[in-house]
């Protein structure tokens, strides 16, 4: 079983590491138009606004205020104060204690434990692609980070939508582990409180695999998937990789 705690106090860790060795002003290839010192900031702010709502289990995060940013110099600073807060602070309360989430499905302290866990493993993962120094990703959390990545932020579809599905399916198989079988369509709908009308490309998940089959480690498909690095996926059908590529990056912005 995931210690998240522990994740979230390891990839930290690793993570300011590498803002205190690296030029705060060098690109994060992962994240185009960011500087090591917007990154840094980026998840100090995050990791502030989940500590603030964990540690006194708010139900509304209407009153959560921004830290305000430092100079660059500062943000190393920042960003441990921040994050010892929230390890404290999901540390402090029983896994399923009720805290405000965006995810509906979700409203649990064991909830927050996890989605940090893996919002700090990818942007160590940033700030090491910033120094030039990659180091492995824990495969198991990995595994983990590709099942919360299709079915926290992608499977499903609103009440007042409806799914049209086309003739494509594809596979995300984990070497050794889990497959997960993708169809694909569009989501087609208005939503009730905006009056907005939505058209935009999915894909429902099961665990019924078919169609073409995108393979390799855990930690190759959880860096994947999250646009971080593609080497180590195997799969010929690049215009698929991309198009699944696209449907996360518009779901997880």
């Amino acid at each position: 079983m995931i210690d998240f705690v522990e994740t979230i106090r390891r990839e930290s860790a690793r993570f300011v590491e590498c803002v205190r060795q690296g030029d705060l002003m060098a690109p994060v290839p992962s994240c185009p138009g960011w500087t090591l010192d917007d990154l840094a900031w980026h998840l100090a702010e995050v990791q502030s606004y989940w500590g603030t709502i964990a540690s006194d289990l708010l139900q509304d995060p209407g009153g959560v205020t921004a830290p305000e940013r430092p100079e660059p110099e500062g943000l190393a600073d920042l960003f441990e104060e921040k994050s010892a807060r929230l390890i404290e602070a999901v540390s402090k309360h029983p896994a399923d204690a009720r805290c405000w989430t965006w995810d509906d499905e979700g409203w649990t302290i064991g909830w927050v434990r996890r989605r940090q866990g893996h919002e700090a493993l990818i942007h160590r993962v940033d700030a090491e692609l910033a120094i030039g120094n990659l180091t492995a990703v824990d495969e198991e959390l990995a595994a983990d980070g590709v099942h919360e990545l299709l079915f926290t932020f992608i499977d499903g579809v609103p009440d007042w939508a409806t799914f049209i599905a086309d003739d494509t399916t594809a596979t995300i198989s984990i070497d050794g582990g889990e497959a997960y079988g993708l169809r694909f369509g569009r989501i087609v709908g208005t939503g009730p409180e905006s009056g907005e009308d939505y058209d935009f490309g999915s894909f429902l998940v099961s665990d019924e695999p078919s169609g073409t089959v995108i393979a390799g480690p855990a930690g190759a498909l959880d860096l994947w998937l999250w646009g971080r690095d593609e080497s180590g996926v195997r799969c010929d059908d690049k215009e698929l990789l991309q198009r699944i590529r696209a449907i996360v990056a518009e779901a997880t912005q």
